[in-house]
């Protein structure tokens, strides 16, 4: 085989993969702005499903619930992240770091059903009624193990010896954390939150398992809508819901490569 054939061959199998991925993703944007109100006809161009989701009531609370959950769980994630990752590149080999290691990380290795079944079980046992501040804490549980890995790897590619310099000169190891090593790892605290904001943002599954009557999540009302039948509506705000987390996955990659250079 030619280098000719080679390349064109590697070509093929790469736009094949692109289109198996994103194919459905690109057929429910171009079927969004579908006038008809059958999803399999095309009746021409038309904005009307985005317009008349500013009506629809169930929608727009389950938008507020989602994005409120999203921001509250993605702070405490992000702050609980940190707090581990300086615990762990910092405290050096205390007596329980690998159990604690262990705990953090389940969660990435963890089905989310069994994460989502946990939980049920442990808000159960205590006797607290499933609502905004448990869907809170499930989705900071699920996406703090995300934030400790971003801050971590990047706790780790700070410089030590500016930290001890700093306390030489008379600052507390706490001044001088939040002055030296902090603005060096910022930007990977913000991917951190912007990671576990996407997380919580996406989630349907622990959602379901969390949360209770009058906080339901925007990807919950789609699958129960969803399952009664696809409308042009429920293209459209999952549309809209795609190209938000495009733009935060991009925002991230873009904070995560300033990173790079800087270092």
């Amino acid at each position: 085989m030619t280098a000719r054939a080679q390349a064109f061959s590697r070509a093929a199998v790469l736009a094949a993969g692109f289109v198996f991925l994103y194919g459905p993703i690109v057929v429910l944007a171009v079927m969004s702005f579908n006038a008809s109100r059958l999803v399999t006809v095309w009746g021409g161009f038309s904005t009307k499903w985005y317009a008349s989701l500013l009506s629809n009531a169930q929608m727009l609370h389950a938008a507020k619930i989602s994005f409120a959950a999203a921001t509250a769980s993605a702070a405490l994630a992000t702050m609980l992240g940190l707090l581990a990752a300086i615990a762990l590149a910092r405290f050096g080999a205390f007596s329980s770091r690998m159990l604690f290691f262990g705990a953090v990380h389940a969660p990435l290795v963890l089905p989310e059903v069994v994460l989502g079944l946990a939980l049920l079980t442990f808000f159960i046992a205590l006797g607290i009624g499933r609502g905004f501040m448990t869907l809170v804490i499930a989705h900071a549980t699920f996406a703090m193990c995300f934030a400790t890995v971003a801050i971590l790897a990047a706790l780790k590619g700070c410089d030590p010896t500016l930290e001890e310099a700093a306390m030489d000169l008379g600052a507390p190891p706490t001044r001088a954390f939040v002055l030296v090593a902090l603005p060096q790892i910022l930007p990977a605290v913000v991917s951190a939150f912007l990671m576990a904001f996407t997380l919580s943002l996406d989630d349907l599954v622990i959602a379901s398992f969390a949360t209770g009557p009058g906080a339901t999540t925007l990807p919950m009302r789609i699958y129960s809508q969803a399952r009664l039948g696809v409308t042009p509506e429920i293209n459209a705000i999952s549309t809209l819901l795609l190209a938000l987390v495009a733009v935060v996955l991009t925002i991230s990659a873009i904070v995560t490569r300033g990173r790079g250079r800087a270092w």
